[in-house]
């Protein structure tokens, strides 16, 4: 395990649900943006489904996380953020969804993309990985690697773009941790923000927030970090 060291001038972050980012990285997108990086935020699913109450409003909802998440993303200092609008449940790696990210990718050029580590399912024998997010983290690495990279792939789509490094977040091979002690107040309000997914238990979600982050700071001696698994694509 090491300390994170990238200042990069533009980073995407691709996560398959509004409150996703905030909950994986957004300490270390907020520290970013503070430092003058251009950090784009796209969110693949609409977030219409995200609640275990049978009458909750689909409609409502998907507005009410719509809200959150531009809340969410002015907090971490996002230069854009950019929701694809899939249903909940419905993401499939398929070549509309590479071609879009792709478009996206040689849009921004971003140096580093992140996003969930796909291979990771099973979390300690209660958790699941959800097809969303897995589905997603696929399709982002397909995007990058090499799609966006080599200009016969959606040639229509601009440019190449060769994504220097992949930060792959929920992962069970983690190699970098990013220092987050500056902004780990920054990330807490972030994931507050999400207030429809949270059941009104504030204090419990703050409370792990900032428990995890403790948890994964400690390898590298900092107070509070996230950790990834760092993919190194071109030198």
């Amino acid at each position: 395990m090491r300390l994170l060291r990238l200042q990069p001038q533009t980073a995407m972050a691709i996560y398959a649900h509004p409150d996703d980012a905030d909950v994986a990285a957004g300490g270390l997108l907020a520290q970013w943006s503070s430092e003058g990086c251009a950090v784009h935020l796209v969110v693949i699913c609409d977030g219409a489904k995200g609640s275990h109450v049978a009458k909750a409003d689909s409609a409502s909802l998907r507005g009410a996380r719509r809200e959150e998440l531009q809340f969410a993303a002015d907090l971490l200092g996002a230069a854009s953020v950019l929701g694809l609008d899939r249903p909940d449940g419905e993401v499939v790696n398929d070549e509309k969804l590479r071609e879009e990210l792709v478009g996206l990718i040689r849009t921004h050029r971003p140096e580093v993309v992140l996003g969930p580590d796909p291979t990771a399912t099973f979390f300690g024998g209660v958790y699941v990985n959800h097809r969303d997010h897995r589905e997603t983290g696929w399709a982002l690495l397909d995007a990058v690697a090499p799609a966006a990279a080599m200009p016969l792939y959606f040639p229509r789509k601009g440019p190449p773009h060769q994504v220097q490094q992949l930060l792959l977040s929920g992962t069970h091979e983690p190699d970098v941790v990013a220092d987050i002690t500056r902004t780990i107040d920054t990330k807490v309000k972030a994931v507050l923000a999400h207030a429809s997914q949270l059941a009104g238990d504030d204090g419990a979600i703050r409370d792990m927030v900032y428990g995890r982050a403790e948890q994964a700071g400690r390898p590298v001696g900092v107070g509070f970090g996230e950790a990834f698994r760092c993919v190194e694509l071109a030198f």
